[in-house]
């Protein structure tokens, strides 16, 4: 058995998100301003009728989920396989600054590759642990249950390529969602993929 359908929703707005640093996995707080989009987003959210929430471990996604979690009076369970795409020493900073210190490397990021100097983890690894974690919460629920994953931008674009039978690795038709913005899988009950994608980068102003 496994939910009928999946709702995986990007975190709001923070303060690397308003200067275009690259977050990564560097744990950055929720700003006013994703708190209130969180707030407006969740309360969309709750005609999906949640039986569980499962979010990234980092406060930026967990804060988000959070404010789902009041209004449903569910449990939020975090999963570290859930946290965003690791991007090495690119972390921290923008993409001038990207460019100026390791500006061949940067060249070929942009052209989709993942240069090992700078430790960018792989899509397809960002995918495959996304997808577990997706599957084995989906796992616990019926059919006619709504599971909501919160996550990360990459994480989360590289985890539906995967989950609807694509490979993250070298497949990019998928880009990353805005800030508190979802995308909704279908259980595909018995096809293949096992999921199908019915909505994507869904939101509210």
């Amino acid at each position: 058995m496994t939910a009928g359908t999946v709702v995986l929703w990007r975190h709001g707005q923070t303060e690397y998100n308003v200067a275009a640093r690259m977050q990564g996995q560097v744990d950055i707080p929720l700003n006013e301003h994703g708190l209130a989009h969180a707030a407006r987003a969740a309360a969309v959210l709750v005609d999906f009728a949640p039986s569980a929430i499962v979010s990234s471990d980092l406060s930026r996604a967990a804060s988000t989920a959070a404010v789902l979690a009041e209004l449903t009076g569910l449990e939020v369970r975090t999963d570290v396989r859930l946290r965003e795409r690791s991007f090495g020493l690119f972390e921290g900073l923008t993409r001038p600054e990207m460019s100026e210190r390791w500006p061949e490397a940067f060249t070929r990021w942009r052209r989709g590759e993942e240069p090992e100097e700078i430790g960018i983890e792989s899509r397809a690894t960002v995918g495959e642990r996304v997808a577990e974690a997706v599957t084995a919460a989906a796992a616990t629920l019926a059919g006619d249950e709504t599971l909501v994953v919160v996550g990360h931008g990459s994480a989360l674009g590289a985890g539906v390529t995967r989950l609807v039978g694509l490979a993250p690795g070298g497949w990019h038709g998928i880009a990353g969602m805005e800030n508190c913005h979802w995308a909704v899988l279908r259980a595909a009950r018995g096809r293949k993929p096992d999921w199908v994608l019915t909505a994507y980068n869904v939101g509210v102003l």
